[in-house]
């Protein structure tokens, strides 16, 4: 089953005070391409991230939001700069005295200096590492199901289309076999015309009538068309992880190859016609199919 690239999931947790969220979002692209915006606090965390994500999605382009927030008493201490705090007494007791003022200095005050006071926070990794995992698994689960529903949507537009082109290929097919017999009939009544006589070498015509035959035969680019079809739709329904987005690329550009090739050939306006609607059903395939992973 395909996958379309285009996708939107979040996954949330709070547990102990600790508050986690991810957001990812993906659009189409080449290759797969994840850049993650997280807290410096989290920064470690980051390729463990990323690997939660290729796991499970392979192509595409990947945004990824991680907010977290640590309201948990658990690891933290307060810590005084003992030596900072000496130093502005020391300080302030000198300015007192110069400037023969109280020098009543209350700790309070002293605590309220910068750098004085400090929270040390000696986090559990392990378990910030865990609780990150189990929330970007989550994320990751509700893209994978979005981008499937996408692509069961791009799956069944791709198999109306390629429908619609089987249908004119055999409308077309079944036009060109009578080509050959309407180029004898048409070939025979102008010889008549120029030579003004009804006997005709029919050698000479045979020949004639050979040569258009090898111009304008399309039996090999019909059964060609056919083929790429039948392994488009075999990739559409395969039902793993494999990427399939490029190959089908590759099978609409051989397929668009070989309808240029009838059109070239055709000497008929109908199937004239009926290549630029093929073509037109292939150019959005070719569109839809940028989006499939």
């Amino acid at each position: 089953m395909i996958k379309s690239m285009t996708g939107y999931g979040k996954g949330t947790l709070n547990t102990e005070n600790r508050e986690y969220q991810v957001e990812i979002k993906s659009v189409n692209h080449r290759y797969l391409d994840i850049n993650i915006k997280i807290p410096r606090t989290l920064s470690y965390l980051e390729d463990i991230i990323k690997k939660q994500i290729s796991e499970k999605v392979k192509r595409g382009k990947i945004d990824v939001f991680v907010t977290f927030a640590n309201n948990s008493q658990e690891g933290k201490n307060i810590k005084i700069n003992k030596e900072i705090a000496k130093m502005y007494i020391k300080e302030l007791k000198e300015l007192a005295n110069e400037e023969k003022i109280l020098n009543n200095i209350e700790v309070i005050e002293i605590a309220k200096f910068p750098d004085v006071l400090t929270i040390k926070t000696e986090e559990d990794d392990e378990k910030i590492k865990n609780e990150i995992i189990q929330v970007t698994k989550e994320a990751t689960n509700k893209i994978v199901e979005m981008r499937s529903i996408e692509g069961e949507k791009i799956s069944q537009d791709l198999i109306s289309r390629l429908e619609k082109i089987e249908t004119k290929i055999e409308e077309i097919s079944k036009k060109s076999t009578g080509l050959i017999e309407e180029y004898v009939v048409k070939l025979e009544k102008r010889i008549k015309e120029i030579l003004k006589t009804e006997e005709i070498d029919k050698a000479r015509l045979a020949q004639e009538v050979v040569i258009y035959a090898d111009k304008c035969s399309i039996e090999e680019e019909i059964t060609r068309l056919k083929s790429h079809i039948y392994q488009f739709k075999n990739l559409i329904n395969i039902n793993n992880n494999e990427v399939i987005g490029k190959k089908l690329d590759f099978i609409i550009q051989e397929m668009n190859r070989e309808t240029n090739t009838i059109g070239s050939k055709a000497n008929n306006l109908e199937i004239t016609n009926g290549v630029i609607e093929i073509k037109t059903q292939l150019e959005d395939i070719r569109e839809q199919i940028q989006n499939i992973e």
